[in-house]
């Protein structure tokens, strides 16, 4: 029989862990290098504990070494693999076939859910999953459910919620150490994933109701706002716009068709483009809106307001700027060309600036021609006017809020702030605690910094109370922002 001095550990993994440093797949976030090494530490703690030492702790410290090499190469009964490579690499290093058998034994009982049949596999199944009775529970879930939605097991956090449960609640520990050590913190974190779930399935339903009610309220708003403008202002005075809503004003004064039924015809094929260009919710939204600004322009009888041609250029714009912004703060378009230049956008090589700019300047050319360079000029005018309230009133209203997030969990915040909601951040090094009657308490923490529109602040605060109800969180207006991953500008 081999001596443990004959089992080179140190070298065997020195020559793994450069493997599992250089090749394993990016999307492993959890089964990571450091995952390995993590679980090297806790057998060795706990191996100690039980009183396991001599060969018997190389054994059960290679097994963890070689537990999870199979990721290497695949995902699914990766223990299996794992069990190969320990035959195929281990030779060298001084172990022999029986001790090397007697490793993958150990390796497979880890194999979920799992089955240890002696104390050492009792001892690597519990080092593990050792971070599960642990305050670094979260990171490590974080990180699972990140590699488990990449690789495809997982859809969503929704669905990452449910088998997070039952995972934590059918999970036991084997040796006394473990039980002993980890069942109290392992109990206390299924308590605390129960109540988060049950607080975040009552709010959403309550956000899922405000949401629709404020894009239905921004839609009719929106198409009553655009009708005001068209009847009260364009229509009366000969004056157009750019876009479809621009088309439609050329056939209604040309053939003198019901614009009502124009606007909408007009836009029905650009729908259908939505579909595909899209997604159906938005051609959807889009479709009602669409036929909302139809009813409404069915119902609102002409009403000259003015004749000053400036004043119909500018207003009339801005009324039908802030129609369509409002749409588009629900998420939908009253004018179809938005469709068609990022259709048309996908399938060309020019910007969705330069084919709608290109459609307008066919429009204005055209009313140009027929109508005069004045009525041409003035129409010009009100596209204008109407692009800059579009960008005000999507844009201007939802000024940026500089966010500063104080946590003792800040790892899984920062993490969820990049990779969930797309922002920035900005990491200050600092310390918490100084507490009355406690200033002598406190510990270093990561101060997150992020800058948000003021319609992400729910979000935010849902995503950073989910994690950390404890946490402190603060926001200030910024009154100009620029740089860094700032949200994209709406096109009109």
């Amino acid at each position: 029989m081999n001596q443990p001095h004959e089992m080179q550990f140190e070298k065997a993994y020195s020559f793994l862990m450069a493997k599992l440093e250089s090749s394993l797949p990016s999307y492993l976030h959890y089964h990571s290098a450091d995952h390995t090494k993590e679980v090297i530490a806790a057998t060795e703690k706990l191996a100690v504990a039980e009183n396991i030492s001599g060969r018997d702790l190389i054994i059960v410290k290679t097994a963890a070494l070689f537990h999870d090499c199979g990721f290497l190469e695949t995902y699914s009964d990766h223990e299996e693999i794992s069990c190969n490579m320990a035959r195929k690499w281990l030779p060298p290093f001084g172990y022999s076939k029986a001790e090397i058998e007697e490793i993958c034994s150990l390796i497979l009982s880890t194999k979920i859910p799992q089955t240890p049949k002696n104390k050492l596999a009792e001892i690597l199944c519990d080092a593990d999953l050792y971070y599960m009775g642990t305050d670094k529970y979260f990171v490590g879930a974080n990180k699972l459910y990140k590699e488990l939605h990449e690789a495809g097991f997982v859809k969503d956090r929704e669905e990452w919620r449910k088998e997070e449960i039952k995972f934590v609640e059918s999970h036991h520990y084997f040796t006394e150490t473990a039980k002993k050590k980890l069942d109290e913190k392992l109990v206390k974190t299924l308590g605390l994933l129960k109540k988060r779930s049950v607080i975040q399935k009552k709010p959403e339903k309550r956000f899922e109701l405000f949401d629709w009610m404020s894009d239905a309220l921004f839609i009719v708003a929106g198409a009553m706002l655009a009708a005001f403008a068209l009847q009260g202002f364009l229509v009366p005075n000969g004056f157009f716009d750019g876009g479809i809503t621009g088309i439609s004003l050329l056939i209604h004064e040309i053939y003198h068709f019901n614009l009502a039924y124009v606007i909408i015809l007009a836009n029905i094929p650009f729908i259908v483009i939505c579909v595909y260009a899209i997604n159906f919710n938005y051609a959807l939204k889009t479709f009602f809106c669409i036929l909302l600004l139809g009813v409404c322009l069915m119902l609102m009888p002409h009403f000259d307001i003015t004749q000053d041609k400036l004043l119909v250029s500018i207003f009339g714009g801005f009324f039908l700027g802030a129609g369509i912004g409002l749409t588009m703060r629900a998420g939908c378009a009253i004018d179809g060309i938005e469709i068609l230049a990022l259709y048309t956008w996908k399938k060309t090589s020019f910007t969705i600036t330069e084919i709608i700019m290109a459609i307008n300047i066919l429009i204005f050319s055209i009313a140009a021609f027929r109508f005069g360079i004045e009525v041409s000029l003035y129409s010009m005018l009100t596209y204008f006017t109407a692009t800059k309230t579009v960008d005000y009133v999507v844009e201007g209203l939802e000024a940026y809020v500089g966010v500063t997030i104080i946590s003792g969990k800040s790892e899984i915040i920062k993490d969820r702030l990049v990779n969930e909601m797309g922002r920035g951040i900005t990491i200050y090094k600092g310390e918490r605690g100084f507490l009355p009657g406690k200033f002598d308490l406190h510990s270093d923490v990561d101060i997150i910094f992020t800058v948000i529109t003021r319609l992400e602040i729910r979000k935010l605060k849902n995503l950073v109370s989910e994690i950390d109800p404890r946490s402190f969180v603060f926001a200030s207006t910024i009154k100009e922002a620029s740089g860094g991953i700032i949200k994209r500008r709406h096109i009109h």
